[in-house]
């Protein structure tokens, strides 16, 4: 579903890579937190994600996309297929909740009896239907993340990636969205969390993934914990990797508007 394989990244006029060979694979339907310190990696692996950087080498697969083979005017087709979050919520301030829900899925391509018929589910799936007419100055933060999180999801993305979701949220509500995204999660959607908050990722006990400049030091697949003191391990960060074979497979993007064929092979990262 999602796959790093030997990554590297490093910004112009930066002496060390903001990524260092990462590798990564992430299954369908799992729930991933990915923790670490300010300038640890994060930002620019949900970057790499969005497509709103590209590596300097290494492959990435998402949704079995080969992401070397989507092109500049194709990039706003394959991020419609992601679910995104972030912390500062981005809603429209002119449009209701149900109209910010409505808008996503008007620039998807969807039929007004289509979205007349998905917002209000939507809405009742994160508990807001009863607030479909108010505009978001009049809710409160954690609705407004509700919100976000609606539109994130009314078009049914494989995959959600939030950027820290609760940042801006006191601790109740942070409680009741990580709740909402272990929902979601239930129903089959891949979930890949990043969070400086220590509470919820002990708590939930799902898979963690720690970085440390720009590695990868720490994958607890099970009841993971979050825990910062990882040293970088080298063969942590870049053991070899076997490419899933059916991730290589090319796959349309909206209406199948990329045409490249991905002429990708399986290969051994050294």
């Amino acid at each position: 579903m999602i796959l790093f394989d030997s990554v590297t990244k490093t910004y112009p006029g930066d002496e060390n890579p903001a990524l260092d060979s990462v590798s990564l694979h992430i299954e369908p339907n799992e729930f991933v937190f990915l923790v670490g310190k300010s300038g640890a990696g994060k930002s620019t692996l949900m970057k790499m994600i969005t497509k709103e950087e590209n590596p300097d080498s290494g492959k990435i697969i998402i949704g079995g996309i080969d992401l070397d083979y989507v092109k500049k005017r194709h990039i706003p087709g394959y991020r419609r297929r992601l679910g995104v979050v972030f912390q500062d919520f981005k809603l429209l301030p002119r449009r209701t909740v149900y109209e910010n829900v409505a808008f996503a899925l008007e620039i998807a391509g969807m039929s007004g009896k289509e979205i007349r018929r998905t917002v209000p589910k939507v809405l009742e799936l994160v508990d807001l239907l009863d607030q479909a007419k108010k505009f978001p100055n009049q809710l409160s933060g954690g609705q407004q993340q509700r919100v976000s999180i609606a539109r994130s999801v009314a078009r049914q993305p494989k995959i959600l990636i939030a950027d820290e979701p609760t940042a801006n949220l006191d601790k109740l509500t942070t409680q009741e969205i990580i709740q909402l995204l272990k929902k979601i999660n239930d129903f089959g959607t891949t979930i890949l969390v990043t969070t400086h908050n220590e509470s919820i990722v002990n708590n939930l006990q799902k898979r963690v993934v720690t970085m440390k400049d720009g590695r990868i030091v720490s994958d607890q697949k099970n009841n993971g914990v979050y825990k910062l003191d990882e040293s970088p391990v080298s063969n942590i960060a870049a053991r070899p990797m076997q490419v899933p074979g059916h991730a290589l497979k090319r796959q349309p993007i909206v209406n199948d508007i990329v045409t490249t064929r991905a002429k990708t092979q399986r290969k051994k990262v050294a």
